[in-house]
């Protein structure tokens, strides 16, 4: 069962059904759990072969009415959310520097519906003066505000304060080296690039990666599909991936259609690190150079 629908199945049992109500409002709680995914995956720093570091203080801005429906509750929210984003972690090998963290804010500039993810890597006071670790409090790339088609809202473009620049992370010093000697390595939120070359492509599926070494790359249901997608909320044939400049995805006429970066759509464009959902099944699109 997917991360996400445990987290569904967790806020059904709160407080005897109190969510229910809350719940009706634009913004839904499933949706900020995906997005707080998208902002560890899109803010995930490779430090070394065993070892990527996601952000662990998250803050969520919802607009006026959205914010007064879901505050009273915004301590338990927050902790489930917390639970999510360290499950998901956990499927995905990420590690943090400190406690995991959700909060609520309040955004003048949003319409109903709409939302805005901030994070930032804290170091817990264990970690802060580790060497050869990332330092405490730097801030992940604001993201524009999210919601459902059609929605209105405020732009985005400002990231969680304090708004210095994010320091670079030494790598550690070669056999005999001094420490401090070896050059710095990429700043936090910011994925350290391969050589020039061709761009390679890959989906991950269930912990799983499949390489992208055609024109397109069919997935569904059926055992003729490029991926075969063992769910029963999957067509035969769903929807195909090409890599192409830029990157698209095409609904292939399935019965329920694709979701892509939390947006119901037929065709979209697609980036390293953007989230596919089909059927109960989350497929993540990446990319990389050489």
């Amino acid at each position: 069962m997917g991360v996400l629908k445990k987290f569904e199945q967790r806020l059904e049992g709160l407080v005897n059904g109190t969510f229910a109500k809350v719940f009706k409002s634009e913004v839904q709680p499933v949706e900020i759990a995906g997005a707080l995914q998208r902002e560890c995956d899109n803010n995930a720093t490779i430090w070394n072969r065993d070892r990527t570091v996601v952000p662990n203080d998250f803050i969520v801005e919802l607009s006026t009415p959205d914010y007064d429906r879901l505050s009273p509750y915004s301590g338990q929210l927050g902790d489930e959310l917390a639970g999510m984003v360290r499950d998901y972690a956990k499927q995905q090998r990420y590690t943090f520097m400190g406690d995991i963290k959700v909060h609520l804010e309040k955004a003048d500039d949003l319409d109903t519906g709409l939302y805005r993810v901030r994070s930032r890597t804290l170091a817990s006071s264990t970690n802060q003066q580790a060497p050869g670790r990332p330092g405490p409090g730097t801030a992940a790339p604001a993201a524009p505000p999210m919601g459902r088609p059609g929605a209105g809202g405020g732009a985005g473009g400002y990231g969680y304060p304090p708004a210095a620049a994010p320091p670079p992370m030494p790598a550690a010093p070669p056999p005999g080296g001094r420490p401090g000697a070896a050059p710095a390595g990429p700043p936090m939120g910011q994925r350290p690039t391969a050589g020039a070359g061709r761009t390679r492509a890959w989906v991950e599926i269930n912990g799983a990666r499949h390489q992208i070494t055609r024109a397109t790359l069919v997935l569904g249901r059926s055992t003729e599909a490029d991926v075969r997608i063992d769910d029963p909320g999957v067509s035969r044939r769903h929807c195909e991936i090409r890599p192409g400049t830029p990157p698209t995805i095409q609904d292939l006429g399935s019965t329920n259609g694709i979701v892509v970066d939390g947006t119901h759509t037929t065709r979209a464009t697609l980036r390293d690190g953007s989230r596919i959902v089909v059927g109960s099944t989350t497929i993540i699109y990446r990319q990389a150079e050489g």
